[in-house]
């Protein structure tokens, strides 16, 4: 049996559950009338009973998956001959891809023997085999948890406090696995940075003006060290998002304040759904209307100005990233400034101000720290942007502030470096675990700046 339909079965299960231990309850009392003599309310007994029918078996399930495997793979290695159980570690594992692959029908990389897929059929037969007990043990701890609970239904029984309790430890335990993430993300990047920087000094890392991380094989070949040196990738991702942010800021937040404080609400029906559109929009459809469409436009109006303009530009780059990023800022932004109480307005325009005055000293000051977090939240995504940088800025690094020259930013070169079959020992390929890492520490100083930002301010408004 597979493992969805075993869980669309305990599912069913569980619902079954709920009505009979509802039912329960209110029979133990004499029928809906008499509800008022049960400590809780009838649906949480059978919530109680729908948790001890589903619970355990879900935990056995979980454990069986995360075994089941390694149960497996030792039972064959043992079945196998000596002489392909003797093998060295590394000949041994590609052995067991090669079972498990000729056992999913895919291709194996080793002419198939007897043994060979003797072994293969001795996986698929311990697979179902499997299967069948965690069905079988699945199916039969739900009924008989399900029957216990039952069973245990009473008019004094504490259905609610127990099931919030098991709510409570769920949400425990849901907010632990996001934040377990969060740390196992940051070390795994740490880790591999650190190893980059047991190869390549920080300083070089860090002030070196010449990116070139292709490493030849034999140190005698031209390149062999590769060069390091992150500031051309932080000065082209600093570019594009200035010119991004530039275009994007302005036009987002005077959208908001049309949006939020002149328009009728007609036209507010119509413009802000459009700009929801515009928020969908994937960032690859993007970059094919700056490579195809802004970047020549740029460079055939560079020209006819007598400016020198690269068929691939971060001004092209940015100004498409400013058009996505248009969406997010006013958005944020209008939901900051909706967000004023009506009596900061109805005092500032009954004290003789002006719509625009009532704008410009009451409303947008109350709302900065919404309007700062939403264009933070913009910076963040336009640092974070690939595929138009790709598409629209090129690949070259090039150390230069001039927005008619291609650039390159840092995440286009952490998908440079790790694109195809890599090994995680050279110098090249964690120098994007570098690159990573100091994306996040800026990431997390512009949160920073956020939040300070916020608080200042909100003291003042609340």
């Amino acid at each position: 049996m597979q493992s969805t339909t075993l869980i669309l079965m305990l599912g069913f299960m569980s619902i079954a559950a709920f009505f009979y231990g509802r039912r329960r309850s209110l029979a133990l009392v004499g029928g809906h009338g008499h509800g008022s003599a049960l400590h809780s309310l009838p649906g949480y007994y059978g919530y109680y009973v729908a948790i001890w029918a589903v619970l355990p078996a879900l935990a056995l399930l979980l454990v069986w998956v995360m075994i089941e495997p390694r149960v497996i793979v030792a039972l064959v290695v043992n079945a196998l001959p000596d002489a392909y159980r003797n093998l060295p570690p590394g000949e041994l594992n590609l052995l067991i891809n090669n079972i498990q692959n000729l056992a999913a029908g895919d291709v194996v990389s080793v002419d198939v023997d007897d043994v060979l897929q003797d072994a293969a059929t001795m996986f698929n037969a311990y697979i179902e085999k499997s299967r069948q007990f965690l069905a079988v043990l699945a199916l039969g701890m739900a009924g008989l948890g399900g029957a216990m609970a039952w069973r245990r239904i009473h008019p004094d029984l504490r259905a609610r406090n127990r099931v919030e309790r098991v709510i409570r430890w769920f949400l425990i335990a849901a907010s632990s696995i996001a934040i377990l993430t969060t740390i196992g993300i940051v070390l795994s990047v740490l880790f591999e940075a650190i190893r980059f920087f047991q190869k390549v000094p920080v300083t070089e890392f860090l002030f070196g003006l010449t990116w070139s991380p292709q490493t030849a094989i034999r140190a005698d070949q031209v390149g062999s060290s590769g060069s390091f040196g992150a500031v051309p990738l932080f000065t082209g991702t600093l570019l594009i998002t200035s010119i991004a942010m530039v275009v994007a800021v302005p036009v987002g937040l005077m959208t908001a304040i049309y949006l939020a404080e002149y328009s009728s609400a007609r036209i507010r029906g119509i413009a802000k759904p459009l700009l929801e559109v515009l928020a969908g929009i994937p960032t690859v459809v993007y970059g094919f209307f700056a490579a195809l469409t802004v970047a020549p436009w740029i460079r055939s109006a560079g020209e006819s100005a007598g400016i020198q303009v690269a068929s691939e530009s971060a001004l092209a780059a940015g100004i498409v990233m400013g058009i996505m990023i248009i969406p997010l800022v006013s958005s944020l932004s209008d939901d900051a400034i909706n967000a004023v109480p009506t009596a900061m307005r109805d005092g500032a325009l009954g004290l003789g101000s002006t719509r625009s005055e009532t704008m410009t000293k009451v409303i947008l000051p109350a709302a900065l720290p919404g309007i700062v977090g939403g264009i933070l939240l913009a910076v963040s995504r336009a640092i974070g942007e690939t595929m138009i940088v790709v598409m629209a800025a090129g690949l070259a690094a090039n150390l230069t502030a001039n927005p008619f020259e291609a650039v390159t930013t840092v995440t286009v070169q952490i998908v440079t470096l790790l694109v195809g079959d890599q090994e995680f020992d050279s110098a090249k390929t964690l120098a994007a675990f570098a690159l990573g890492l100091m994306l996040f520490v800026v990431t997390l100083i512009l949160n920073v700046i956020g939040l300070s930002v916020v608080r200042k301010y909100r003291e003042q408004y609340d």
